[in-house]
């Protein structure tokens, strides 16, 4: 088992490409920390049941789970979670999956869009990210952000998404330049095309035009991502930091 003897913690993971890598990892033998979205102002919003249902198929496969739910956009929320958290256990390994978006043409995006996109996507990540990186530094551990090819090419309507998505792929680099001589690796993955409930809600014209820009021409899945996540959580990449995995099927190169 690639991650045996090691804790995972996945923000986002009670659903899609953050639900595939907890799955993933367990099966490889680690004990798994899983965010779940919870707003701390108004608890019945909350994903919840979709996390324990993630966390019972984790436990039948023998392997420990620590739910913890805060809002990735709030950055007292995760100060406060973090802190009690850390109490009880230490990731080896953190993967900044949770996002969302908020699409809209620039003339037309409303600066809450903007704002709420930039605070889970990329204010989020960097505040977990803070909060976690000393008691990780005890084990050398990988730190793995989840980022976007629309970060790295950028997409119409989504200037956005693509601003957090890119700033993503610039603090993963800039971390591993800081963070490298702790023995602490940090990357990204960049995920194409993939099928999960956000682009389920798609237009079946608008996937097509995406899946026209692909050279494998099929979408990928969130176990596509769970794969490459799982490699760069492992020793498999033990003297890989600073890079941007591409998982798009070749729709950027």
């Amino acid at each position: 088992m690639l991650l045996q003897g090691k804790r995972a913690m996945i923000t986002g993971a009670s659903r899609g490409i953050g639900k595939a890598i907890a799955m993933e990892f367990a099966r490889e033998g680690a004990d798994i920390i899983l965010h779940y979205y919870e707003n701390s102002k108004d608890t019945t919003i909350t994903l919840k049941d979709e996390a324990e249902s993630v966390a019972a198929d984790i436990r039948a496969l023998g392997r420990d789970v620590h739910l913890i739910g805060f809002d990735i956009g709030d950055r007292d929320d995760i100060d406060a979670k973090i802190k009690t958290m850390l109490k009880e256990v230490t990731p080896d390994v953190l993967v900044n999956n949770a996002g969302i978006t908020k699409d809209n043409l620039v003339m037309r995006m409303k600066p809450e869009q903007w704002d709420d996109v930039i605070n889970v996507n990329l204010s989020g990540s960097f505040f977990l990210t803070k909060a976690l990186v000393r008691p990780m530094l005890r084990s050398a551990g990988s730190i793995i952000f989840v980022a976007s090819v629309i970060g790295q090419m950028g997409n119409a309507g989504q200037v956005n998404y693509a601003a957090s998505k890119a700033g993503v792929i610039g603090m993963a680099k800039s971390l591993a330049r800081e963070l490298g001589s702790k023995k602490v690796r940090c990357n990204a993955i960049a995920p194409g095309f993939i099928e999960t409930e956000m682009t389920a809600a798609m237009a079946p014209e608008a996937k097509a035009r995406l899946l026209e820009l692909v050279p494998l021409k099929e979408a990928g899945t969130p176990d596509d991502i769970a794969k490459a996540a799982l490699f760069l959580a492992s020793d498999m990449s033990r003297y890989i930091t600073g890079e941007v995995l591409k998982v798009n099927g070749g729709m950027y190169m």
